[in-house]
C-alpha cells in the first residue's frame, strides 16, 4: 500500500430510509417488540437518528422489520415511556430532544414473573373497572357494537386455537374508546400489550387444553361485560369488569402456588 486509506464516514439516518441498520429483518426467536425497541434505542444512543429525527412511518418498519402494526405501536409506546421519542398527531414519532428527562416506565423485560403480572392486575383494577361504568354511560352504539364485534373476534382467535393477545387487548382498548375520555385510551396505549398477562409470560406452553379452558374462561366474561355496557348499567359494568380482572388475579396467583409443569 502506497497511501493510507480514508476512514470510511458512517452515513447519519434521519429518517429511517430502507437499507439502514434500523430497518432490516428481525431475528425471529427474539421477542419482537424487545428487538423493535432495542434497536431503535441504539440508534438514538448513538446519535444515528439525532434529536428532532423522524422514525420511519409505521408501514416502513412494518414492511422492513416484518413484524405487525402492534408489534410497531407497542415499541413506540415504549419509547415514549422512556423519555426516548415523542409522538404528534398526524406527524409521526421524533427523537425526543430531551431523552435524559424519562418519565414513569414500565420495563417490558421486569415482567417475567407471576408477582410482576399480579401487579399489572392491580393496577388495572383501580383504572378499568370505572372505565367500562363511564362506558356504558357514554358509549355510542357504534362504540358499543365495536365493543362487541371485539369479543366476537377474541371467541373466533381462541376457537382457532390462537393465544389471542392482540384481540384481548382490542376488546379492552374499545371499551376505553368507548369512555370517551382520551385519558383512559392514553393509558391503555401507554400499557399496550403488557395489560395482557401471557403477552409477558408464557404459562401454558405446550398445555393446549389447560390453555383452551383459560381462554374459554375469559371469553364468558368478556360477554357479560358486553352485556353489562349494552344494557347501559353502569352498576352491571364495574362488577362485571371487577369479576374479570380478579378473576384474572386469582387464576394467575393460583399457578404461583401450583404452577403448570
Amino acid at each position: 500500500m502506497t497511501g493510507q486509506a480514508k476512514p470510511r464516514t458512517r452515513r447519519k439516518t434521519t429518517n429511517g430510509a430502507a437499507g439502514t441498520p434500523l430497518l432490516r429483518p428481525l431475528n425471529p426467536v427474539r421477542r419482537r417488540t424487545e428487538e423493535v425497541v432495542e434497536r431503535i434505542a441504539a440508534q438514538i444512543t448513538e446519535g444515528r437518528l439525532p434529536a428532532g429525527a423522524r422514525l420511519p412511518t409505521e408501514q416502513a418498519m412494518m414492511a422492513a422489520m416484518g413484524v405487525s402494526r402492534t408489534v410497531v405501536r407497542e415499541a413506540i409506546a415504549a419509547l415514549r415511556a422512556r423519555g426516548l421519542v415523542t409522538t404528534r398527531q398526524g406527524a409521526g414519532a421524533f427523537v425526543n430532544s430531551e431523552p435524559d428527562q424519562q418519565p414513569y416506565a414500565i420495563d417490558p423485560d421486569g415482567l417475567g414473573s407471576i408477582g410482576s403480572v399480579i401487579e399489572i392486575l392491580e393496577l388495572r383494577t383501580a383504572v378499568e373497572i370505572e372505565a367500562a361504568a363511564i362506558a356504558s354511560e357514554r358509549a355510542t352504539s357504534a362504540q358499543i357494537r365495536a365493543i362487541a364485534k371485539a369479543a366476537t373476534t377474541f371467541s373466533r382467535a381462541i376457537a382457532n386455537g390462537d393465544r389471542a393477545v392482540k384481540e384481548d387487548f382490542d376488546f379492552h382498548f374499545a371499551i376505553a374508546v368507548a369512555t370517551q375520555n382520551a385519558r383512559f385510551v392514553g393509558f391503555l396505549e401507554f400499557l399496550g400489550g403488557l395489560i395482557i398477562p401471557r403477552q409477558s409470560i408464557r404459562t401454558f406452553d405446550g398445555k393446549v387444553e389447560l390453555q383452551k379452558r383459560y381462554l374459554e374462561s375469559i371469553e364468558k366474561e368478556h360477554q357479560v361485560i358486553v352485556n353489562a355496557i349494552s344494557a347501559r348499567s353502569p352498576r352491571k359494568a364495574r362488577d362485571a369488569m371487577r369479576r374479570h380482572l380478579l378473576n384474572g388475579k386469582e387464576r394467575y396467583k393460583q399457578l404461583s402456588v401450583d404452577p403448570v409443569q
